[in-house]
């Protein structure tokens, strides 16, 4: 799964990186956790652009926002009717330069930190949904998993969908389902971090450390 990540590079250095046009600003963060607003990278009339969305998948036919998974199987999300919708019509692209994951069990779990090998960023296949009533308008995003390669294994069974830069336009425009893989191991590094990201109100460099 994927339940915390790091995005804390220059709005310039990800227009760059996702071919985004127009300028934005977003918060920079090294634990970023669920129910946070993030910026993500999707299609607006051909065009990639960036909004900030809530992370959590609330589909524009849920009675209320109660149930918003964070994750999404790659192998049910064409199925299932939560994810479905969003799938052939609402793709999108987390940007992240790492992320976290434990090891352990309860109450002495070990935080790992994962992140690219010759690049700046990961970019996690996401999916998006507007959910709109009356009095409130909420775009959301849940990021896509599949299981986990070789350097993730003994650390967790699955884990995010990571997109290789030549196939985010096949992801945003068409959908291609054989880009929900495994990511090659080779493209990663990873080391244990200190357990102060298990709290999300801590927030600085320190957190990316290796211990």
């Amino acid at each position: 799964m994927c339940g915390r990540y790091q995005l804390s590079s220059k709005p310039k250095d990800m227009r760059m990186h996702f071919n985004v046009g127009s300028p934005f600003t977003f918060k920079q963060s090294y634990n970023i956790s669920p129910s946070s607003y993030c910026p993500i990278v999707r299609l607006n009339k051909e065009k990639n652009e960036v909004v900030s969305c809530y992370w959590g998948l609330i589909p524009s036919w849920a009675k209320d926002r109660k149930i918003s998974p964070v994750n999404a199987k790659a192998e049910t999300i064409r199925e299932k009717p939560f994810f479905r919708g969003a799938y052939r019509h609402h793709r999108c692209i987390i940007p992240a330069n790492g992320f976290y994951e434990w090891k352990g069990t309860k109450g002495n779990r070990q935080p790992f930190y994962f992140y690219p090998e010759g690049s700046d960023f990961f970019g996690f296949a996401g999916l998006w949904e507007t959910w709109e009533r009356p009095d409130e308008v909420i775009e959301s995003f849940t990021i896509i998993t599949t299981e986990a390669n070789a350097i993730m294994a003994p650390i967790h069974q699955r884990m995010p969908v990571i997109l290789n830069h030549q196939d985010y336009g096949e992801w945003l425009h068409d959908g291609e389902y054989s880009l929900l893989k495994p990511f090659d191991a080779e493209g990663m590094h990873c080391h244990s971090v200190s357990k102060q990201v298990n709290n999300p109100v801590n927030d600085d460099t320190d957190l990316i450390s290796r211990i």
